[in-house]
């Protein structure tokens, strides 16, 4: 596997790691994976994670969400930081001994031990895996750490007699991560779940007052607080309230006189330097592992799970182009945590279609493409995740039995851990731009993102009554409008060409995530109902046929009264209506933007990315993690 192209060399890197490691610190993988998820150490060392389930109750039936909110309730009351404690402290001393100890023995001991004397043992076995992970020597590293989990072992069962080998090991259970299910009702509640992790995580001044959030209100650090830069002289009588020197000296703090745009240039850089630059061939890009190593800070996880379609994951996007703005006009108040995505399809009430639309392409009707697609790359995450999709929505509506606990048996759970412990390899979609123009001149264009799909429609044509008694049968009385179709072609070489359609139309549908039987490119597919009239005997008739077309970017526009409706990522709360114009592009990263606008400032001529652009991630794309990315 290691020598393999990716993926497979980074999944074969990262497991060597690990063996090497659990070989020297028997029980190290199992003691590390335990304390992140349940965020059992505080310390600067430790890797903190946070699991946030994300269900929208509009999408997701309310069996489905109840389940959900049962099961992780449940294991909640289970699983207390006591008894994972024990878990680790259990583990780690079966695993350094083998069968020369006593589990029962040790695990009656803990359960008679107090809290503090339990989490202090429980420091002891940390800081005994810490230093046999530094120490070098594989063999002796592993005795000396041996010898210092006997010495924890004697010591918490309180026998130093050399102890009776067991018949077998026993089994220790992986305790579930910690999950919080919040149903997502407000379109910034991401945001504000991320502000109370990092505040939870380390001390991050982020800037809150405009939500109103409880308990999170500035706290008054003037007086330790240093000021990083400084407008005034510095000079003692230009000050304000000189008068009062003879009262109490005035003291400067230390500052630094520094240009506010130039500090903000290289906080982005360091953001968005470590960030992919986009995919290459592949419409999607797999990337390295989220657990990069040579990172040098240890920064919080969190977790993002999405339990839904592609409704939900367009929402998902929107709500992260929402948060990448809010990081690039505000990079020193950036939350420093590191941000997995997870989807896992369940897929929603779904209306019956009408007559008119049966004979849709199965693709059209489809409303959870995006999973169908990862499965299509990564088998693994289409046998285990994909699979989901129709089992969830009945496992909630079936009745618990009744000789068991409901919370006993936490199917969806156990799955959703699983994800999230082996799906770290991140799949990147682009996300794509949309901007809108109405027919009232006086309206502001609108500005809008979709992940998966937009659809547009032709309006029926708004007269009054009185054209309608007057007026004579005209080429509006056709179905669908005339529009004109600007593009720019998407090529497999990388080349673009531009060209203009100008047609009749009853619908258009832009996808961005590619068919099944499509070229798996960087392009937006873009399917045209067009209207042809054709004259005989009969009288005049039209037929429709669809036209397809792979495109970067996309301009479209009304020739006639009619307006144009849209639609994004299916979702009907995303509609937009009487519009006379859109245009479709790749989403720029928010950070990207701000630093080119400024350096147009500084050259105003210059064609080409300067300064701190050329380095930046132009394109903002949304990971979405499986088992083994990209399988080529």
């Amino acid at each position: 596997m290691l020598t393999l192209p990716k993926p497979y060399c980074t999944i074969g890197l990262d497991y060597a790691q690990r063996l090497k490691t659990e070989r020297k610190v028997p029980g190290f993988s199992y003691q590390k994976m335990v304390i992140s998820e349940q965020n059992l150490s505080r310390g600067v060392s430790q890797q903190q994670d946070k699991v946030f389930l994300f269900l929208d109750p509009d999408l997701v039936s309310e069996a489905v969400c109840n389940t959900l909110l049962r099961e992780t309730q449940g294991v909640q009351i289970s699983q207390t930081p006591r008894e994972c404690m024990g878990f680790v402290i259990t583990n780690s001393i079966q695993a350094a001994l083998g069968k020369d100890c006593d589990i029962p023995r040790l695990q009656r001991a803990l359960q008679d031990e107090r809290n503090g004397e339990l989490e202090l043992y429980f420091q002891e076995v940390l800081a005994a895996a810490e230093r046999g992970e530094k120490q070098s020597g594989g063999g002796v590293a592993r005795e000396r750490h041996r010898e210092a989990l006997r010495e924890i072992y004697s010591k918490i069962t309180g026998s130093s007699e050399e102890e009776v080998p067991m018949p077998k090991l026993q089994a220790i259970p992986l305790p579930s991560p910690d999950i919080s299910v919040h149903l997502w009702t407000d379109e910034d509640q991401l945001w504000k779940e991320l502000v109370l992790f990092t505040r939870e995580t380390q001390e991050v001044e982020v800037e809150v007052d405009s939500f109103g959030i409880p308990g999170l209100g500035s706290e008054n650090t003037e007086q330790n607080r240093i000021s990083v830069w400084s407008n005034d002289s510095g000079i003692e009588r230009d000050l304000p309230g000189t008068e009062e020197k003879e009262q109490a000296k005035l003291q400067r703090q230390p500052c630094i006189k520094k240009r506010g745009p130039e500090l903000d240039s290289a906080v982005l850089l360091q953001n968005l330097g470590k960030a992919p630059k986009g995919p290459g061939t592949l419409q999607r890009q797999s990337g390295l592992s989220m657990d990069v190593r040579s990172c040098p800070e240890r920064l919080p996880t969190a977790r993002i799970v999405i339990l839904g379609d592609d409704r939900a994951l367009g929402r998902l996007a929107k709500a992260y182009y929402s948060f990448r703005k809010r990081e690039a006009r505000r990079p020193h108040r950036t939350l420093k945590a590191n941000l997995q995505f997870y989807c896992i399809p369940v897929r929603g009430e779904q209306p019956d279609p009408s007559p008119d639309k049966l004979d849709e392409p199965p693709n059209i009707r489809e409303v959870c493409e995006l999973s169908g697609y990862l499965g299509r790359l990564d088998p693994w995450y289409d046998g285990n995740i994909n699979t989901l999709c129709d089992m969830i929505p009945k496992l909630a509506d079936m009745p618990p039995c009744p000789t068991r606990d409901s919370t006993s048996d936490p199917f969806i759970l156990d799955v959703t851990s699983y994800y999230l412990r082996f799906g770290r390899q991140p799949v990147y979609f682009q996300i794509y731009s949309v901007k809108i123009y109405f027919r009232d001149a006086s309206l502001e264009p609108a500005e809008d993102v979709f992940l998966t799909e937009l659809k547009v429609d032709v309006q029926d044509c708004v007269s009054t009554k009185y054209s309608n008694l007057t007026r004579k049968k005209t080429v509006t009385d056709a179905p669908g409008a005339g529009i004109q179709v600007h593009y720019n072609k998407a090529l497999a070489s990388g080349r673009e060409k531009e060209s203009t359609l100008v047609l009749r139309t009853s619908r258009v549908v832009i996808k961005a995530v590619p068919p099944r039987d499509a070229e798996d490119l960087v392009c937006l597919n873009v399917y045209i109902d067009e209207m042809t009239k054709s004259t005989h005997l009969a009288g005049r008739s039209f037929s429709c046929k669809t036209n397809a077309l792979r495109a970067s970017s996309v301009q479209m526009r009304s020739l006639e009264l009619r307006t144009l409706s849209l639609q994004l990522d299916k979702d009907s709360r995303r509609v937009y209506t009487n519009v006379s114009r859109l245009e479709v592009s790749p989403c720029q990263e928010p950070g990207y933007s701000l630093q080119k606008m400024r350096a147009s400032r500084l050259h105003p001529n210059s064609k080409e990315d300067a300064g701190l652009t050329r380095y930046m991630t132009k394109c903002l794309l949304l990971p979405i993690n499986t088992f083994a990315g990209i399988i080529q």
